[in-house]
């Protein structure tokens, strides 16, 4: 590769004694995958720099899957995240690793993962607009094409106050069958718009994005799922973006 790439770390583990293996999100090549050599020596300029939520300018080389970081540079300081908000990023950061393949340009989610990052280091309420507009957008960058304002069976704009039970690579068919694939017409705007004025839409949105990720993730647990059950009480305030 030639010249620098704006880029994030997504996870990072060691490997041999002092270097590190890293999934990177990169501005122009998508998901990256490459190795640190030294990164994790006493006397590696880069030792602080390789962590999540850190913008990064950085430049690798080689032809195989694995490529070798050539540069890093921090752009500024790592994105303020703690508490609830830090389990929120490490959840979107887990969701990037598990669903782009490798080295496949995603510019437009490059930016909607900034400012969703951008936007919980700066929540003093609920994380879960946040997370529930990046869901949407990365549905959408991955061609989950989906018609939240139209009837797949009639083809009549939705109504607020009618039900519609989502049916996978159809869409949105009236109904009168409730169960956890149904929502209202109310909910389908919200989602549509990717705006959440209440409790009611903000469900709804978490409903139908678990049904639309599951494809993709597939029967293996996040980890960041198991990392935030196991150290935030379940009385915390804020609801986890895990919660079933």
């Amino acid at each position: 590769m030639e010249g620098w790439q704006r880029a994030f770390v997504l996870h990072g583990r060691p490997y041999s004694e002092t270097s590190l293996l890293l999934d990177l999100f990169s501005e122009n090549y998508g998901r990256i995958r490459v190795l640190a050599k030294g990164a994790r020596g006493k006397r590696s300029s880069l030792k602080g720099a390789l962590q999540p939520f850190t913008p990064l300018l950085v430049r690798w080389g080689g032809r195989g899957e694995v490529k070798t970081l050539r540069g890093a540079e921090p752009i500024s300081l790592a994105l303020p995240l703690s508490g609830i908000t830090l389990y929120c990023g490490l959840y979107v950061n887990e969701l990037l690793a598990r669903v782009l393949e490798q080295e496949t340009a995603f510019t437009e989610l490059f930016f909607d993962y900034l400012n969703c990052i951008q936007e919980l280091a700066a929540t003093s309420g609920t994380p879960e607009p946040a997370l529930r507009r990046f869901e949407l957008a990365m549905l959408g960058h991955l061609g989950y094409g989906v018609d939240f304002l139209h009837c797949a069976g009639s083809g009549e704009e939705v109504a607020d106050g009618m039900t519609y039970s989502y049916r996978e690579e159809k869409g949105f068919i009236a109904s009168l069958v409730l169960n956890h694939k149904t929502f209202t017409g109310r909910q389908l705007r919200a989602l549509s718009e990717r705006t959440f004025p209440d409790a009611d839409t903000l469900r709804a949105a978490k409903r139908f994005t678990r049904i639309a990720l599951k494809p993709y993730l597939g029967g293996k647990p996040l980890k960041s799922q198991e990392l935030f059950r196991q150290f935030v009480p379940k009385k915390r305030a804020g609801t986890p973006p895990e919660s079933e």
